[in-house]
């Protein structure tokens, strides 16, 4: 039988939290490897955090400076020499475009290694689609994870979001959310058909707990609007009912809403709020002011109107919480007056999924302390258009 049937059958047959068992028990016995790690992304994107199974462990590496953090970061297999007769091998597993860790496995060095290196690529592949199944009936992953107990308000928040990351020919999607680890109700959310994209970036209100029910309310409110097939401004409008009726206007929340068509990259719009958009286009940002409107929940049966808007084939749009764009430095500078466009320019060769991390680095420093005083939303999409 064919090695990587073999190790795809394994996979999708073992128990959901025995799959590092099944992949590393198929990898010693088909490719002869000396040892096996899987290292899963933890929330901050900082470090990558080792699926331990006893007897065997290992430390967290670095997602910037380490080798496993390379193949990470440029979403390819990277192998580096580690001890004569030896090679470390590290695959990305990725799913879709999202980006959940490293596979890392020791081999015999010499032209098997790299003979082998897009069959194990696939396999790295296949892991990943089993680990995200497997995280509807098994915690092993998601406690893997963290480098830090999340709040309660903070897993809310993770548990409401898509994923941090999808791609496909037309767009490629990154986004990342600070404090990572305490995050209270900034969101956002996706959901693609053949012909559009859906996407909302929510500026949540309040801290907490409080903070993430509503947001919780509200994103759900939309997607049962969604998933019902009614249009865009009409999701806004039954969202701002669903929010009014519970919180009577004593809470509301803000949130930028696109539906983009595929085919020709026009959108539909609908701007409740803070969330800000700036656009990158031929090596110039600019930002995108579009009509502001009422936040959802603030007033009873608002309104919506929609928008037209258009993306062009390399346009990148990146979408910032008021937790980005208001923040002050220590002289009084707002990061979206000048910091933040110059933020954007220097990162315009990097991939989507790795822009919001690095934007929110920038703040970081910009802030001139590590503590945020507001949750920090940036949400990254490449257009390639059709």
């Amino acid at each position: 039988m064919n090695r990587f049937v073999t190790a795809e059958r394994a996979l999708r047959t073992a128990a959901p939290h025995e799959l590092f068992d099944a992949v590393r028990r198929v990898l010693t016995e088909e490719y002869a490897a000396r040892s096996v790690e899987l290292y899963l992304a933890d929330y901050g994107l900082t470090v990558l955090q080792p699926l331990s199974v006893p007897p065997h462990t290992a430390e967290p590496v670095p997602v910037h400076g380490s080798a496993a953090g390379r193949a990470f970061g440029a979403q390819e297999p990277f192998v580096e020499a580690f001890r004569e007769g030896l090679v470390r091998v590290h695959l990305p597993v990725t799913v879709r475009g999202d980006r959940l860790g490293v596979l890392s496995l020791t081999l015999p060095d010499g032209d098997g290694a790299s003979g082998v290196l897009g069959e194990l690529a696939d396999i790295a592949e296949v892991l990943g689609h089993e680990i995200v199944v497997a995280e509807r009936d098994t915690d092993v992953y998601l406690q893997a994870r963290r480098k830090d107990r999340l709040t309660l308000a903070a897993e809310m928040q993770w548990q409401l979001l898509p994923g941090r990351a999808c791609s496909r020919p037309e767009y490629e999607l990154g986004a990342q959310l600070e404090p990572a680890y305490a995050i209270y109700g900034d969101n956002f959310d996706w959901s693609a058909t053949a012909d559009h994209l859906m996407l909302y970036v929510t500026n949540g209100m309040g801290e907490g707990i409080e903070a993430s029910l509503l947001t919780n309310l509200a994103i759900n409110a939309l997607r049962n609007a969604r998933r019902a097939g009614i249009a865009i401004d009409d999701q806004a409008a039954l969202a701002d009912q669903a929010v009014y009726a519970h919180y009577q206007g004593r809470c509301y929340l803000s949130v930028l809403m696109f539906e983009f068509e595929l085919a020709t990259g026009r959108a539909k719009v609908v701007d409740a709020g803070s969330p800000q958009l700036l656009r990158l286009r031929a090596g110039v940002v600019e930002p995108v002011a579009f009509e502001a409107q009422l936040p959802l929940g603030m007033f009873e049966e608002t309104d919506y109107v929609v928008q037209e808007f258009h993306v062009e084939p390399g346009d990148r749009l990146v979408f910032v919480s008021d937790g980005v764009h208001a923040v002050a430095s220590p002289m009084g500078e707002t990061y979206g007056d000048a910091a933040l466009n110059r933020a954007i320019t220097s990162t315009r060769l990097l991939p989507a999924a790795e822009v919001p991390r690095a934007i929110l680095r920038e703040l970081t420093g910009h802030r001139g302390r590590t503590v945020p005083d507001d949750d920090a939303l940036v949400v990254c999409l490449d257009w390639h258009g059709r």
